[in-house]
């Protein structure tokens, strides 16, 4: 599976495979991968925000 094809189900874009098996370890993998995801996303909003809007 692609990378972008990954994080587009990690952020809901994308449905996922049916016919994956779901497993309880491959669900704690996902959350943990959808949390750091959201986290770098909002990390680097923040810093354009510094950046720009925020200059002393």
């Amino acid at each position: 599976m692609g990378v972008l094809r990954q994080i587009a189900e990690y952020l809901y874009i994308k449905k996922r495979d049916p016919n994956r098996p779901h497993t309880q370890w491959m669900k704690y993998m996902h959350g943990i991968n959808r949390i750091s995801i959201f986290m770098f996303i909002i990390a680097v909003i923040i810093i354009v925000l510094k950046l720009t809007v925020f200059k002393r």
